[in-house]
């Protein structure tokens, strides 16, 4: 066995070397020559395969098969579809020319009524893929050396198409051959229909002899027939005279290799069909077989061909190229093709397509379930907003806005989702102060100004006037001892202002600041924060468009600027009143110890009662003092005589 692999393997690599430095001619005008044929001595098999490359007198070289003297039209190779049927083995195939067969026609040319090709003991045979035709008026033509089958026509001139029959029988059969010469020939529209031009397939065994005769007639005329391959067309006025002159009609053979030649077709390293056939496909791929060789009996010869995969020249060492299968679209739509050795991979995408699209059927789902609360939370969020500016006296402010039109600067509105952001959502770090009023937030809008942001306490419907009042107020004043208000926001639970922000806070906390290095400490500083308050004093009672009456002038609603100069703050109890009024009646509001008595008895508040709030901040800025009761029990009337008598700093 061993000895055996080891012949095989010096044989391959003499081919190999062979194929690699042999100067053989692969060409002959055109043509070209496959192994196991070839031009020239040791470049091919054997004596049949042996091709002559005559100069024709044209000068071109044309080549012949020594063998039978035929001029070569092609040579191929065995090849199997590249996925076609699995275990098919086609043989080679060899067209050459062949004499055609004539009677009746020009005397210039020789008019054999019968032609004869004999292939016997060669490794050739006529190809059942041939077909017989005969061209001519009332033309009889037949097959010879078929038996026991007849291949035949019969040609008409007549224009009616069931005079035109065709005859195919096997002659041990007489009723089948009486029925079959009977049948009236198929008709199709192609110039060979019976009239002047008839044709018979070949059909039956392998044949390596084939003639072709043309039957006695006593009509005149020219009348020609012969064997050519089924892909040959005639024109649509088929002429017995053109096809006579030019002599010849192409026939394919089919070839293979003898199985006495045992070395060669073993050296190919190819599988035999009953050993491809007991291997698994899969086995096969990692086999990488190639090629596959059968085995004919009745010729004794064998026929390689390309495994399935592969394309090329079985004969030729390595000559069986894999063949990519991805060209062949062979996989379904939606599938991916991968080319492998021999094989190929349909990646099918349509599970991983289907997951996909239910994902994404299930994502858009889910994201429409998430737009859609997301809009009713918009939707809701929005109302809600509408709802608070209509609770929170938007409509109000409206009013009060339009009835003082002309004689009031524009407020921004700002949104809440603004302010929002200005403070941090509200943060507690951003938190300056506390009051009765509400709490005040540090804040920055968007243009990089610092504001403070007064957020109300929550406050019931009765109290709402008071808001919007404030809002009102400050909207008409425009001096520089007097926080200014930039805006309002309404969209929120409670109220919202926005002022200018003053950055060292109110008098309170400077007057009672026991360190070194108080601002306080100079008379300058506090004259000239006395004066200031004064001046806003005036401009509310006799400068603005309205006298404004303050209510709750006190050092904690005294704030201070970077340099120190006074701004009055904190208008929520504040009231403007017309002009020929000289005083306003209210319940009565304020912070004790900064009280005017006679309002607090009276209830009846003038510009009077805020001199007298102005006079005991005053008092504070001289003395530093507290003039305010711990206890809201103690007398109001006699609370600066309290104050004083503790303090004893007046």
């Amino acid at each position: 066995m061993s000895s055996y692999y080891g012949f095989s393997l010096l044989i391959l690599l003499y081919l190999l070397l062979f194929s690699t430095v042999s100067p053989c001619q692969h060409d002959c005008g055109g043509i070209e020559i496959p192994y196991p044929f070839g031009v020239g001595k040791g470049c091919y098999l054997e004596k049949w395969y042996e091709i002559t490359c005559n100069i024709s007198t044209s000068g071109k070289p044309v080549p012949f098969l020594s063998v039978i003297n035929k001029e070569v039209v092609n040579i191929s190779v065995p090849n199997q579809n590249a996925y076609g049927y699995e275990d098919s083995i086609e043989y080679g195939l060899l067209r050459v020319k062949n004499q055609i067969t004539s009677k009746g026609c020009s005397s210039d040319v020789e008019e054999p009524t019968r032609s004869l090709l004999n292939l016997t003991d060669t490794p050739f045979y006529v190809s059942t893929r041939n077909t017989l035709i005969a061209v001519g008026c009332n033309n009889t033509a037949s097959l010879t050396n078929v038996e026991p089958i007849i291949v035949g026509c019969k040609s008409s001139c007549a224009s009616n198409h069931t005079a035109a029959k065709d005859y195919l029988a096997v002659v041990n059969n007489e009723n089948w051959l009486s029925n079959y010469c009977n049948r009236r020939q198929i008709i199709d529209e192609t110039s060979c229909n019976g009239i002047r031009c008839c044709k018979a397939n070949m059909v039956g065994s392998i044949q390596q002899v084939v003639g072709v005769r043309i039957e006695n007639t006593t009509t005149r005329g020219c009348k020609v027939a012969f064997l050519t391959i089924k892909a040959q067309s005639l024109s649509s006025d088929p002429d017995p005279q053109r096809i006579h002159a030019r002599g010849y009609s192409t026939v394919e053979l089919g070839w293979s290799i003898r199985t006495a030649n045992h070395s060669f077709v073993k050296s190919l390293g190819c599988y035999t069909v009953e050993e491809y056939r007991n291997v698994t496909y899969p086995d096969r791929r990692n086999y990488m077989i190639s090629c596959v060789c059968e085995e004919n009996a009745y010729l004794s010869y064998a026929s390689c061909s390309c495994a399935r995969g592969f394309r090329g020249n079985p004969y030729s060492l390595g000559g069986c190229k894999d063949v990519n299968e991805c060209d062949y679209d062979y996989c379904d739509v939606g599938s991916t093709c991968v080319n492998l050795y021999g094989h190929y991979r349909c990646t099918n995408h349509r599970p991983l397509a289907i997951g996909l699209g239910a994902s994404f059927g299930s994502l858009i789902f889910v994201g429409g379930i998430y737009l859609l609360y997301k809009f009713i939370k918009k939707q809701r969020k929005l109302n809600q907003k509408k709802k608070f500016f209509k609770r929170n006296g938007g409509l109000l402010l409206q009013q009060q806005l339009t009835s003082t039109e002309g004689r009031v600067e524009k407020t921004k509105v700002f949104s809440s989702k603004e302010l929002e952001k200005a403070t941090e959502n509200f943060s507690s770090n951003r938190i300056l102060g506390q009051g009765g009023q509400g709490t005040v937030y540090k804040g920055m809008l968007v243009d990089g100004r610092i504001v403070a942001v007064k957020k109300s306490k929550v406050v019931d419907e009765d109290k709402l006037e008071e808001f919007i009042n404030e809002v009102v107020i400050l909207s008409q004043i425009n001096h520089r001892n007097i926080v200014k208000l930039l805006g309002c926001c309404l969209e929120t639970k409670v109220p919202v202002l926005v002022y200018e922000f003053v950055p060292n806070g109110n008098l309170f906390e400077h007057l009672h600041d026991d360190s070194d290095d108080n601002t306080m400490a100079t008379w300058k500083v506090r004259l000239r924060i006395a004066i200031d308050i004064a001046g806003a004093l005036s401009y509310l009672h006799s400068s603005a468009s309205s006298p404004i009456y303050h209510r709750d002038v006190k050092s904690t609603n005294i704030m201070l600027d970077e340099k120190y100069r006074a701004k009055v703050s904190d208008f929520g109890t504040s009231r403007s009143v017309t002009v020929d009024h000289t005083h306003l009646t209210t319940v009565v509001s304020g912070t004790v110890g900064y009280l005017d008595p006679e309002y607090f008895q009276s209830s009846q508040f003038t510009e009077k009662s805020d001199v007298y709030s102005f006079g005991v901040v005053l008092a504070e800025l001289i003395t530093g003092g507290f003039f305010f009761a711990v206890s809201r029990k103690q007398n109001i009337g006699n609370l600066f005589h309290y104050n004083n008598e503790n303090k004893q700093t007046l």
